[in-house]
């Protein structure tokens, strides 16, 4: 935890930027916080935030200026835009996104930003969703100097329950597509799961208790499939960014010609996700596809006990 406040700027407080500027707030930081969603910057001050007019307006005195966007468009409008970040930053200021972003544009706008106005990037995108946002527990993948990196972990040390140095700019964008592989096929692999112990007839609420410890235990299990079980789908992280993350992942494994076709299955399932109109429940909503398409295998099979043509 920083020794002393920090003066922070902090653009885009949506589902994950927000409980993070709460706890800043808390932890004694001074945040200046943007949104192009005025709702959001409201909520931002109602925590004790003060509210920026524009991106490049919560730069002003700061020390740090935090990012925490939905798209890689996003983040390149918010720091090259006409009222972006880019256009007040002066030396020694440090850019911190938490964003996840294409790993080649990420790279190119952190040497741009360098070569614009002589600031350091680092790129920091997080794991854990906003519940670990809010309480300081993310798991944190960071990409950029040595130095820029010596700089930043005081204030990681209240934000972060793992904060890992990856390598130079990029490596955490890197990281972090290896994290979104992971977790969208486990996402599937989850729905699966359930769908298999309900039809089978056993209390597939159990399976988390029954399997703890055990080689199949993880955080997906412990905390994505009792959502899954409760159908409880409010967004803790939305279907159409997890789609984008594995758009990216398919995109740069793609450039690589490293062959993911378990990625490739998961894409293809939240594409079919946010098809069907799903795009702003939470990432557990694929299981959505598994039901239904379920249920209209045993509605084709109802009728005489033969199956649908």
């Amino acid at each position: 935890m920083t020794t002393s406040p920090a003066r922070i700027g902090y653009v885009g407080v949506g589902l994950m930027g927000l409980p993070m500027v709460k706890r800043l707030v808390a932890l004694g930081h001074d945040v200046v916080a943007f949104d192009v969603v005025e709702a959001q910057v409201d909520a931002a001050a109602a925590a004790g935030a003060k509210a920026a007019p524009s991106a490049s307006g919560a730069v002003q005195n700061a020390e740090f200026v935090l990012l925490n966007l939905p798209t890689t468009d996003a983040v390149e409008q918010a720091v090259f835009g006409p009222d972006g970040v880019a256009n007040a930053l002066e030396p020694p200021q440090l850019v911190i996104d938490f964003s996840t972003n294409e790993v080649a544009r990420g790279k190119a706008m952190a040497a741009r930003l360098r070569e614009q106005t002589g600031c350091g990037w680092v790129d920091a995108p997080v794991s854990g969703g906003p519940p670990a946002s809010g309480t300081g527990t993310l798991t944190v993948m960071a990409g950029g100097s040595t130095e820029d990196i010596a700089r930043v972990r005081p204030l990681m040390a209240g934000l972060a329950a793992r904060f890992t140095h990856m390598g130079p700019v990029g490596s955490g964008l890197v990281a972090k597509m290896i994290n979104q592989l992971i977790v969208g096929c486990g996402h599937a692999v989850m729905a699966e799961a359930l769908l298999l112990a309900e039809s089978a007839g056993i209390d597939a609420a159990r399976m988390p208790e029954c399997l703890a410890g055990g080689h199949a235990d993880g955080t997906l299990l412990q905390k994505l499939y009792p959502r899954m079980a409760q159908r409880d789908f409010a967004p803790q992280g939305y279907a159409r960014q997890l789609l984008k993350d594995l758009e990216m992942v398919n995109a740069f494994a793609g450039a690589l010609k490293a062959p993911v076709p378990m990625a490739g299955e998961a894409l293809s399932l939240y594409r079919m996700l946010v098809h069907r109109g799903y795009a702003e429940l939470d990432t557990a909503a694929v299981f959505k596809l598994y039901e239904v398409d379920a249920h209209a295998d045993a509605r084709g099979k109802s009728s005489d006990g033969a199956q649908g043509s």
